[in-house]
């Protein structure tokens, strides 16, 4: 992507990333940036949709090519969903429903894990809460959340706070 003008930022950043995976780096971001952050004009998405498909496409081929995908989990997703409802022509912030996808890093391809209820509102079957994402993700990387914990003021605190549970079921 990074030959055409609507995709070229996103494409650098999926080049360098890729790049950076094959020298070792352990964790790596690639922002769209806060495009998708849109209150007012929620078809603003399509334009934002149009600027990242082809890159993160061309990302997960050129890491499979490679022979990195196995070792490389790819996480696609943000803090929050939006609201199934509408705020003028757009959405709000949604914390109790929202969706990622994850790829390669021993993810199972084609799963979906978890449900809402009818309207979108809130999860209903297999909630994921951020704790539990963030466990996962550690687990991934090969570490155990609980054991980064340390104690302040007599209390302990860790990356996933003194919550999470790793959800193995996302993994082959």
């Amino acid at each position: 992507g990074i030959d055409d003008k609507a995709t070229e930022d996103f494409g650098r950043q999926c080049l360098l990333a890729r790049r950076m995976v094959e020298r070792g780096v352990r964790y790596v971001v690639a922002n769209v940036g806060g495009q998708w952050d849109s209150h007012a004009n929620v078809r603003d998405h399509e334009k934002v949709a149009a600027t990242c498909d082809q890159p993160v496409a061309a990302l997960l081929t050129d890491l499979k090519l490679r022979g990195l995908l196995d070792e490389t989990l790819v996480v696609w997703g943000g803090e929050f969903g939006r609201t199934p409802t509408a705020q003028g022509a757009g959405r709000d912030h949604h914390p109790h429903g929202f969706t990622m996808w994850l790829a390669g890093g021993g993810a199972k391809g084609g799963l979906t894990y978890g449900t809402t209820d009818e309207f979108g509102f809130f999860a209903v079957e297999d909630r994921v809460h951020i704790h539990d994402l963030h466990a996962t993700f550690l687990h991934a990387l090969g570490m155990d959340h609980r054991r980064l914990t340390y104690q302040h003021q007599g209390r302990d605190y860790r990356l996933t706070d003194i919550h999470g549970t790793v959800k193995t079921e996302l993994f082959a």
